[in-house]
C-alpha cells in the first residue's frame, strides 16, 4: 500500500516516466534480500545498493589521521574496521576523486581497484567476521562547500577549513561507508599549522608541538552517521563560555571576530540545551558544544554533532543585529540544537526519511524559541515564513507527499523544500494538538530512549506516538504523509434575525487527482464589528473530517462579521473565506487586535492575488492604505516582503502595465521612505522600512536619494549607513544603471575587500543591465572549469537577470534552454539546485509560457530536480500571465 501511494505523489509532480524510474529503484531494493549485484559506476550510491551493504556490514569504527597543510591539497589515512557477514562478494568503500597511494587489508598490501567514486576490496581478500581495511590518499579540497572546504581569507590570507557532508559527502573527505544506517565510531588525529584550532565531535584528547605544525589527538566518539561527524580546522578567533551544563565555544574567522556578538550566541544556546534537556528528558549527549561560522556555506547552519557549522553571509552583520535577524539567530540554533537528538542521537535509516529529521527540527526549533526566548510570538513568523513557503510548495504540479522514495544519493535533496521543513513541521505541530501536548511529548521520550544512538524509521516514530496516546495512527499517517497537496477549508453558515442558524465546515481536496480530505483539529473565530475595531465573540476547538462537518454548538450565536476557520494557526490547509469576510478583511486591517490573525487576514488576500482572483493594484491599495500604520515588527516584515513581491510582479508584467508602474512605485518607494523618517528612534521599524525602500527604488528620484544617502549628502536621521546597507545601495543603483553607478562600485570594492565584500561586489556587477555583462557572467557560470568558488557563482546566478530585465534576459533564453541537458548532465545537483531554481527563463507572456511548455516536451533525460524547476518555471509563469490580465491596466 505504501510503495503504492508513494509512485503516485511522485507521479503528480513529475511524471509517468520518472514515476517507472523510481518504482524500478524501489523494486531493486526489494530484490537484495535475494541477490547481490554489481554497485553501478557512478558517482551516487543506491538504495539497493546500500541496502545491500548494511545487510553484509556492521559494527563500524573509523581510525581518521589528516595532515593539513593550508594548500589546496590535503592527505590523509583511514583505517576502517568492520564486522563483514560473508565473503560472498566484493565490498565497496566510498572516496571521491582521491589520489589513492596504497590499500591495504587485513595487512595485507591489494592491488587498488580505484574508479574515482569507490574503492572495491575483493572478496577473496576479505574474511568473515572482523575486518581491517586501511587506505592511503590525497585529495584537493572542495571549493563547493561539500566535503572538506577550503577557503583563502582575501583580507589577510588566513587558510579556514571546514567539512559539510550531509547529504553524503563525508566520502569527499575520507574513505567510509557512506550511507546513514553503517554508524560508525571515530578516532581522529590531525596535523596542522601551528597557529590552527580543531574542532570536532569531541574535545581534544591531546596537542603535540611538532615546530611548525601541531598533532591534535582526539578520543573515540560514540556512534554517529558518516554525515553527522565533522572536522574544522583553521587559525580561527575560539570565544568559551560555562554558563551552561554543558561548555560552549564559538568559532569565527580573525578578519569578521568583530562582526561577532558571542553573547548572543551563548545566550540562546544556554537557553536552548536547558529547555531541551528538559523536553526530551534525556540529557544532550555530546559532551560540548562548539558553534562556528564558516565562509562559502551551502545552506543556513549544518546539525554536525556538537560542532555545528552556521553560514557567515546569514549570521554576520556590519551593524548591530536587528530584532529580526536575532529572532532568526535564536531560531536556527534551536533548529540545530534539536537534530543533537532528532537526527544525530537517532538517525534515519536512508535519505527517504531526511525530511523527519528536518520537520522535527523545525518544529521543535520554533517551540523553543517561543518557550526559551524573548521571542515568544515565533509561530507568527513560522506561518509568514516557512509555512506560507510551503503552501505554495503544495500548489505546485511539482508537489510531492512528506515522505517520498529517494532512489540514490543523487536524489537524496530532490524533496528538501518547504514541504519537507515546514508542511512537515505543520503536520507535527498538527498532530500535537490532536494528541495532546504531554501525550505528543511523552511519545517524543519514548522514541529517543529506544532508539539512541541507532536508526529508524517512520513507522517506529509514528509507532512510539501512538503508543503513548494509544490510538492506531497508521489513518493519519497516510492522510497526512503519504498523500500530497493542500486542502481548503471553508467556513459556511446562515443567519436569522441575527443569529447563527446553521454552521459547518467545508474541507475541499487539493484536485481530483489528489482527492484525499484530512482529519485536523482547528479553532473557529467569530468576530463582530465594533466601533474600536473586531471583537472575537466566539472561539471553539473542532476536529473536522470529510467533506462538511456541522458544528451545531455555534447555532444561536451572534451571526459574525468574519469568521476565520483556523484561528491561532493550528492546522494546515489553505482558509477560502466567505465573501462576507473576506469583505471585512479588506476593509478592516488596521482594526483587528490580534497580530497573528491580522497576518492570516494579510494572508488572504495575497493568497487570492496569487490565484488571480484580486487584482495585484487592489491588494497595492489596500497595503498603501494599512501598511504605514503597522506596529506589529513581525507583521510588518511580511507586509512589506509581500510589497516587494508585489514589485517584482509587476516588473515581470512588462509593458503593458508602464502606465500603472509609474503611477504606483512613486507611491510604495515614497510610503516606505516617509515610514523610515518617521520611525526615527525606533532602530528595529527604521532599519525594516528602510530596507524596504531600498527594495522598491527604481525611479529616478528614489535613486537619487539613495546615492545621496550613500555620500552623506542625505541624512536619514537615526540611520546607521552601515557597510552592509553601502553594499544594497551600490547593488541597487548598478541594478537600475545610475549615472556613474560602475564608480561607486569600484570605490565600495576598494573600501570593503573582504569577502563579504567580494560576494557583494559580484551581485553589483552582474545585475548591471549590460547585454556584454550578461554573456560574460552566463559564461562563467556554465565554465565546467571555472576557478570561482561555488559560493560566488551562486550569488551571480541569483543576481543576473532581474524581474525588471526581460528584454535582457530574452536575449539569451534560447541559448539557456537549448544548453540545459549539456549544464545538467556533466553539473551536480549542488549546482543544479541554483542554476535551474535562478537561470530558466520566464517573460510573463503567453509565449514565454509557451517556450517553457516547447521546452518541457522536447528535453528529454534531465535530473529529478531539474525537470521539477522546469515544471515550476513553467507554472509560475502561467500564473503571472494569469495575474496580468486582471490588473487595472
Amino acid at each position: 500500500m505504501k510503495k503504492t501511494l508513494l509512485c503516485r505523489a511522485i507521479a503528480l509532480a513529475l511524471g509517468l516516466t520518472l514515476v517507472q524510474t523510481y518504482a524500478s529503484a524501489a523494486t531493486s531494493v526489494a530484490a537484495t534480500s535475494v541477490a547481490a549485484t554489481a554497485r553501478a559506476e557512478n558517482a551516487y550510491l543506491s538504495q539497493a545498493d546500500a541496502a545491500a551493504r548494511s545487510a553484509r556490514v556492521a559494527n563500524v569504527d573509523y581510525t581518521l589521521d589528516f595532515t593539513l597543510t593550508g594548500a589546496e591539497r590535503f592527505s590523509g589515512s583511514t583505517t576502517l574496521e568492520f564486522d563483514l557477514k560473508d565473503t560472498s562478494s566484493a565490498l565497496t568503500i566510498d572516496l571521491d576523486k582521491a589520489t589513492v597511494h596504497s590499500v591495504r587489508v587485513n595487512g595485507k598490501l591489494v592491488t587498488t581497484q580505484y574508479n574515482q567514486w569507490f574503492v572495491t576490496i575483493a572478496a577473496a581478500d576479505l574474511v568473515a567476521g572482523r575486518n581491517s581495511v586501511s587506505i592511503s590518499y590525497e585529495r584537493l579540497h572542495s571549493t563547493n562547500g561539500e566535503g572538506l572546504h577550503r577557503m583563502v581569507d582575501p583580507v589577510d590570507q588566513r587558510v579556514y577549513t571546514y567539512s559539510h557532508f550531509e547529504p553524503a559527502a563525508a566520502h569527499q573527505m575520507f574513505p567510509s561507508f557512506d550511507q546513514p544506517d553503517l554508524k560508525g565510531t571515530y578516532a581522529l588525529s590531525v596535523t596542522v599549522p601551528a597557529d590552527w584550532v580543531v574542532s570536532s565531535t569531541k574535545r581534544e584528547s591531546a596537542i603535540a608541538e611538532q615546530g611548525a605544525t601541531r598533532r591534535w589527538t582526539f578520543p573515540r566518539t560514540k556512534r554517529l552517521s558518516t554525515y553527522n561527524f565533522s572536522l574544522h580546522a583553521g587559525p580561527y578567533k575560539v570565544w568559551e563560555d560555562h554558563s551552561a551544563k554543558y561548555p560552549m565555544r564559538l568559532f569565527a574567522r580573525q578578519s569578521v571576530a568583530a562582526q561577532v556578538a558571542p553573547q548572543d550566541w551563548f545566550n540562546y544556546t544556554r537557553r536552548g540545551l536547558a529547555f531541551f534537556d528538559q523536553y526530551f528528558g534525556l540529557p544532550y549527549q555530546f559532551e560540548k558544544y562548539d558553534q562556528l561560522l564558516v565562509p562559502d556555506f551551502l545552506y543556513g547552519a549544518m546539525e554536525n554533532a556538537a560542532a555545528i557549522t552556521f553560514a557567515e553571509g546569514r549570521f554576520l552583520h556590519q551593524d548591530e543585529m536587528t530584532a529580526a535577524q536575532r529572532q532568526s539567530l535564536a531560531g536556527v540554533i534551536m533548529h540545530e540544537m534539536a537534530h543533537q537528538w532528532f537526527g544525530d542521537l537517532v538517525t534515519m535509516k536512508w535519505w527517504n526519511g531526511l525530511w523527519l529529521n528536518e520537520s522535527f527540527a523545525s518544529f521543535m526549533g520554533t517551540l523553543a524559541t517561543a518557550e526559551s526566548t524573548e521571542f515568544t510570538n515565533a509561530w507568527q513568523g513560522f506561518y509568514s515564513g516557512g509555512k506560507q513557503a510551503a503552501y505554495v510548495q503544495d500548489q505546485r504540479v511539482t508537489t510531492h507527499a512528506i515522505e517520498t522514495p529517494v532512489p540514490s544519493t543523487a536524489n537524496a535533496f530532490d524533496n528538501i523544500d518547504a514541504i519537507t521543513y515546514s508542511k512537515g513541521a505543520s503536520t507535527l505541530k498538527q498532530l500535537r494538538h490532536l494528541l495532546g501536548e504531554e501525550t505528543f511529548r511523552q511519545g517524543v521520550h519514548n522514541y529517543l530512549v529506544k532508539y539512541s544512538y541507532q536508526n529508524a524509521k517512520l513507522d517506529d516514530f509514528i509507532g512510539s506516538l501512538g503508543e503513548a496516546a494509544k490510538r492506531d495512527l497508521s489513518g493519519w499517517t497516510r492522510e497526512w504523509l503519504y498523500e500530497p497537496g493542500v486542502n481548503t477549508i471553508e467556513a459556511k453558515f446562515s443567519c436569522r434575525a441575527g443569529k447563527i442558524e446553521q454552521f459547518a465546515l467545508h474541507q475541499r481536496a487539493a484536485s481530483a487527482a489528489m482527492p484525499t480530505l484530512r482529519e485536523q483539529r482547528v479553532q473557529l473565530a467569530l468576530f463582530q464589528q465594533q466601533p474600536q475595531g473586531l471583537k472575537l465573540s466566539k472561539n471553539l476547538a473542532v476536529t473536522y473530517r470529510g467533506a462538511v462537518t456541522a458544528v451545531p454548538a455555534l447555532r444561536g450565536a451572534a451571526c459574525p462579521d468574519l469568521v476565520y476557520p483556523n484561528y491561532q494557526d493550528w492546522g494546515y490547509a489553505q482558509v477560502q473565506l466567505d465573501a462576507r469576510s473576506f469583505s471585512t478583511a479588506q476593509a478592516a486591517l488596521s482594526k483587528v487586535e490580534d497580530p497573528l490573525l491580522r497576518s492570516m487576514l494579510w494572508q488572504s488576500l495575497w493568497d487570492s492575488v496569487r490565484a488571480a482572483q484580486l487584482p495585484l493594484d487592489a491588494f497595492l491599495k489596500t497595503a498603501l492604505a494599512n501598511a504605514p500604520g503597522e506596529k506589529d515588527y513581525t507583521l510588518l516584515g511580511d507586509v512589506t516582503g509581500k510589497l516587494r513581491m508585489a514589485k517584482a510582479y509587476l516588473d515581470q508584467m512588462g509593458p503593458e502595465l508602464a502606465s500603472y508602474r509609474q503611477q504606483v512605485v512613486p507611491e510604495l518607494e515614497q510610503m516606505a521612505f516617509k515610514a523610515a523618517q518617521a520611525a526615527q528612534g525606533n532602530n528595529n521599524f527604521q532599519r525594516r522600512w528602510f530596507a524596504t525602500f531600498v527594495g522598491l527604488a527604481s525611479t529616478p528620484a528614489a535613486l537619487q536619494q539613495l546615492a545621496d544617502i550613500l555620500s552623506g549628502k542625505l541624512v536619514l536621521a537615526g540611520l546607521n549607513v552601515s557597510q552592509d546597507v553601502r553594499w544594497d545601495i551600490v547593488t541597487r543603483l548598478n541594478r537600475y544603471a545610475y549615472p556613474g553607478a560602475p564608480a561607486l562600485l569600484a570605490a565600495e570594492q576598494a573600501r570593503d575587500p573582504s569577502d563579504a565584500g567580494q560576494a557583494a561586489a559580484v551581485a553589483a556587477t552582474v545585475i548591471q543591465p549590460d547585454a556584454a555583462v550578461k554573456t560574460a557572467w552566463l559564461a562563467t557560470i556554465t565554465d565546467p572549469d571555472s576557478k570561482l568558488a561555488f559560493s560566488k557563482l551562486r550569488n551571480a546566478m541569483e543576481n543576473l537577470y532581474p524581474a525588471e530585465q526581460l528584454a535582457l534576459s530574452a536575449l539569451t533564453a534560447e541559448q539557456r534552454l537549448a544548453q540545459l541537458p549539456q549544464v545538467d548532465q556533466r553539473s551536480g545537483p549542488v549546482f543544479m539546485r541554483s542554476y535551474a531554481n535562478t537561470l530558466l527563463p520566464t517573460g510573463c507572456t503567453p509565449a514565454s509560457v509557451a517556450r517553457l511548455q516547447t521546452t518541457l516536451d522536447k528535453t528529454k533525460g534531465l535530473s529529478a530536480g531539474t525537470l521539477r524547476s522546469l515544471l515550476v518555471a513553467h507554472q509560475e509563469d502561467q500564473r503571472c500571465v494569469a495575474m496580468k490580465k486582471i490588473v487595472a491596466k
